[in-house]
Formats: structure tokens, C-alpha cells, sequence
């Protein structure tokens, strides 16, 4: 039984007008398709055509600052990523070998050359000094901007303790970290926030185990708030800087801040 509605009436027409009207409609609708596609194309090659800014085009740079600014915002020390139990440890894929080329040898003689300016601070740091600090250990996700993840369990020192070591308290800190390889052939920047997170880790060990060379061995950064490009390997710089350092990554057009 169907019931008509006095609200929505039917309308009812000739077949030739019927026909007319479906005709005036399709031109519309390709009209306003034909103008929306346009208007795309002409979009992207504004964006595609303007001016490079840290490897991609100025208004896709400005969209990463927003997120960055956003994903900044949102981020504090309470916020921690979830952690895990033993039996959720799985594998985590070695991915990047940017300044990890040569071999490591005597990993336990293995020196950082830490520097702060504004504090008067430059030396090479033995990772036996790094290893007597307090330890942490925590079992937390590794996220690729490739897509994949896996977990792993590691085990290091918290980078705020290692700052709090070398910096006195009573300076402030700056507002950026740079970290690099021995030949600075791999580097990134970090905002001070996210370096000084609890869950921010100078790592020496993965899953119970000495690190692996191609895991960044005898030294790395683990950091669960940002994507894997800034879980840098085999540390050999760390500098303190109001600078914005530079990011190996960021150059080739990723988003700076690169956070979860």
C-alpha cells in the first residue's frame, strides 16, 4: 500500500517535458562537475608551482607548520604512549642505514660530543658515563611513516635525566635539540618539549639484547611520540641550541615536528 504525503506531493509530468528536464539537469551537473575539476587542477598546479620551502611547495609547508603546531599543542608529559606486555614484543624492521655505513668497533669506548653553547659545555661523553645514569626501561610501539609498527622493549637512560646531568637546573633550557651521526651524514631536530617527554630515551639495548649495528647500535634514540625518522641511530652529536636545527627528513619535504 503506498501513501502519498501532503508534505512531499508527487509531480507528475508530460514524458517530452519529463525528458527536458532530465537533459536540463545532467548539463548542470556536468557543468558544475566540469568547473569543480577545474578548479582542482588549477589548485594543484598553484600548489605544485610555488615556491619551495624546505623541499616542497610554501602552502604544503604551511599546512605540516599547522599540524606541527597542533600535534605541539597537544603534547605534554602526561600524555604517554600506551606501553605493552613481553608477550606483545615483536619485530621491528632496521630501516635506514643513513650514517650507520661503517662498522662500529669497540662500541664500548663508543663517545657523543655533547655541546651547549649557553651553558659552556663541549666534550666527547664516554657511553660508560651515559650508562651509569638511572635506567628505564619501557616496551612501547615504533611507528614508520611508512605505515608499518612493531614492539619492542628497550632499555636506556631518559634524555631529561641525561640533560639534567650536564645542564645545571638552574640555566634554562634551550628551546631545540640537534642529534646526528658521527659524520653528521644522518641528522634531526627536536623541539625541547618532546626531547624532554618521560618517555624520551638514550637507548643501548633492544628486546634484552645489546643493540643491533643495523638497529643503531651501541647507541640511539628512542622516542614514542614521533614517527621513526626521528629515532636517530648510532648517536655521535647532541647539541643544545635556541637555533632551529636542521632535519634530514624535513629537507626532503616530511613535516618537521613528524609527531604521533
Amino acid at each position: 500500500m503506498s501513501v502519498k504525503s501532503d508534505r512531499h506531493p508527487e509531480k507528475e509530468l508530460p514524458p517530452e517535458e519529463a525528458r527536458r528536464e532530465m537533459q536540463a539537469m545532467t548539463r548542470r551537473s556536468f557543468a558544475i562537475g566540469g568547473a569543480a575539476a577545474v578548479a582542482g587542477i588549477g589548485l594543484y598546479k598553484w600548489v605544485t608551482g610555488s615556491a619551495a620551502e624546505d623541499g616542497v611547495p610554501w602552502p604544503q609547508r604551511r599546512v605540516l607548520d599547522w599540524n606541527a603546531r597542533l600535534s605541539g599543542a597537544y603534547l605534554n608529559d602526561h600524555h604517554l604512549m600506551p606501553t605493552y606486555s613481553v608477550e606483545r614484543i615483536g619485530g621491528v624492521k632496521p630501516n635506514g642505514d643513513i650514517g650507520l655505513e661503517s662498522p662500529v668497533e669497540g662500541a664500548e669506548n663508543w663517545k657523543v660530543h655533547v655541546k651547549a653553547a649557553g651553558a659552556r659545555l663541549s666534550r666527547d661523553v664516554n657511553i660508560s658515563e651515559i650508562k651509569s645514569l638511572k635506567h628505564t626501561e619501557m616496551i612501547t610501539l615504533f611507528c614508520c611513516i611508512e605505515g608499518w609498527s612493531g614492539i619492542a622493549h628497550w632499555t636506556g637512560v631518559r634524555f631529561s635525566d641525561f640533560t639534567r646531568h650536564f645542564l645545571p637546573s638552574a640555566i634554562d633550557l634551550p628551546r631545540y635539540i640537534y642529534m646526528a651521526t658521527t659524520g653528521e651524514d644522518y641528522y634531526v631536530g627536536l623541539d625541547m618539549k618532546s626531547a624532554m617527554h618521560p618517555q624520551t630515551l638514550l637507548a643501548w639495548e633492544q628486546n634484552g639484547k645489546p643493540l643491533e649495528a643495523a638497529h643503531g647500535a651501541p647507541l640511539r634514540l628512542v622516542i614514542p611520540v614521533k614517527y621513526g625518522i626521528k629515532n636517530i641511530k648510532r648517536i655521535g652529536v647532541i647539541e643544545y641550541t635556541d637555533t632551529k636545527p636542521p632535519d634530514y627528513w624535513a629537507e626532503e619535504g616530511y613535516d618537521w615536528f613528524a609527531g604521533l
